[in-house]
């Protein structure tokens, strides 16, 4: 079942963005290197990206789904144009493409966790 699952922002000062939503709303974020930070609830999620080369314009909303590749071949055949192809990141993989509006969105698949 495809759901959204996390909400990356994007931030011109991670320290300041994450005090803020500490104080703010109790959040713990846990640190990725010098422009990353997210927590870590395992329910819907929130990233601040302090990368200008990585941050999108708005908030970018990540969808999660099973089957990567087939949810990839799935919004292209509804009309997404893919706009950042099959990428790993910590956790798992993802791509970004627009819908018809020009929204920006992301799919993600976790990695398979071994026991």
């Amino acid at each position: 079942m495809a759901r959204p699952n996390y909400i990356e922002l994007p931030t011109r000062d991670l320290a300041a963005s994450q005090t803020f939503y500490e104080k703010a709303f109790g959040w713990s974020l846990t640190g990725f290197g010098p422009s990353y930070a997210c927590t870590m609830t395992g329910d819907v999620d929130i990233g601040l990206q302090a990368d200008a080369a990585e941050a999108t314009k708005a908030p970018l909303t990540v969808i999660q789904v099973d089957a990567l590749e087939e949810a990839l071949a799935a919004v292209t055949v509804a009309g997404g144009t893919i706009v950042r192809p099959i990428f790993s990141f910590p956790g798992g993989r993802r791509f970004h493409f627009t819908d018809p509006s020009g929204n920006e969105l992301a799919v993600m698949q976790p990695e398979a966790h071994q026991d």
